[in-house]
């Protein structure tokens, strides 16, 4: 009995001790906050593989990745509660072009093209922008998001007033597209195309990038709050030095990183879509990189491009070339 005693005690000795060492441990690292846009999805992969395989603790960080408030990740990042949150070129631009731009900085890209595009039911006729005279167009009735749909419509040779606007933008794309409740909806390939793939739906789909180059916009982006980034330099380059290596590890392994995605969701979201998260991730693994030299490059030519296009089309009142994102915290 005393020997059992003693062999307890020590065994409450060394989880003390090793509390006490991880209480320690977690002192040292510095706390970082990551706003999403959204649930987690495969756009985020890399966050939680860097998560689950301790890359940020290696860089001397503690990652808590929160769910976006109703006024969304940007205005969060900008006003300190999360150093870090994701973002889209497109959406962003007005806050950047008002009279006092919101504090944040694009640091990152996390796919190196737009991947966006119109679904509609197969052999409708909606497989070019000019198809969609005559149909029905769900929108979130954004007026960048209708004016390109309008420069893509005319620069095919039709007439976007005979496109009518549905001001509702379906969860279920591929059910709405089915039941048609809608004839085409605007959809990011790597989650919603793949979900009509698996749900077995017969439809056509363009890029908007295929149209004009110009839309080939950054989304998502990661942002940065600029305090934390003049303040701690050091930290926002070795967060997004262990990120990479999450992204990077996804690229290489998509199934398992797929698969830590899942587990690491505390929504709860994706624990009955597995064959979605897994599809999707096999798909944008390959669009992390894509054709760039290095992972979540920005190039400022393509920034630029997008901007000036807003700007010329007066959808924005300030001039933002080689304003609102920067490379210089990339490794």
């Amino acid at each position: 009995m005393k020997k059992v005693i003693s062999i307890l005690l020590i065994l409450c000795m060394l989880a003390a001790f090793t509390a006490c060492s991880q209480n320690s441990n977690d002192k040292d690292l510095k706390n970082i906050t990551l706003c999403l846009d959204w649930t987690p999805n495969t756009n985020h992969t890399g966050f939680f593989v860097a998560m689950a395989k301790g890359y940020y603790e290696e860089a001397g960080i503690k990652l808590t990745v929160v769910q976006p408030p109703e006024d969304g990740a940007e205005l969060m990042t900008a006003s300190g509660q999360a150093q870090f949150g994701i973002s889209f070129q497109d959406t962003i631009a007005a806050s950047y072009a008002m009279e006092k731009p919101l504090d944040v900085t694009a640091v990152s890209a996390i796919l190196q093209h737009n991947t966006s595009g119109i679904i509609t039911r197969k052999g409708e006729g909606g497989n070019t922008p000019k198809g969609l005279e005559g149909k029905r167009y769900s929108t979130w009735s954004s007026p960048v998001e209708l004016a390109i749909m309008k420069a893509i419509t005319e620069s095919d040779g039709g007439d976007f007033e005979k496109v009518t606007l549905l001001p509702h933008v379906p969860t279920n794309e591929a059910e709405a597209l089915r039941n048609k409740e809608t004839d085409a909806i605007w959809i990011f390939y790597g989650w919603a195309g793949i979900s009509c793939k698996l749900s077995g739906l017969d439809f056509d789909y363009f890029n908007i990038t295929d149209i004009n180059p110009v839309f080939d916009y950054y989304t998502p982006i990661i942002i940065a709050n600029n305090g934390f980034l003049e303040s701690d330099p050091e930290a926002a380059k070795a967060f997004l030095a262990a990120t990479e290596k999450g992204y990077r590890y996804a690229i290489e392994h998509p199934e398992e990183a797929a698969q830590i995605l899942v587990d690491g969701d505390e929504t709860g979201a994706l624990s009955s879509s597995v064959e979605l998260v897994t599809e999707s991730q096999k798909w944008i693994s390959e669009q992390y990189i894509a054709d760039s030299e290095k992972w979540g490059y920005i190039d400022a030519a393509r920034w630029n491009g997008f901007y000036k296009w807003l700007y010329d089309n007066k959808l924005i009142e300030k001039d933002l070339t080689d304003y609102g994102f920067t490379n210089d915290y990339l490794s």
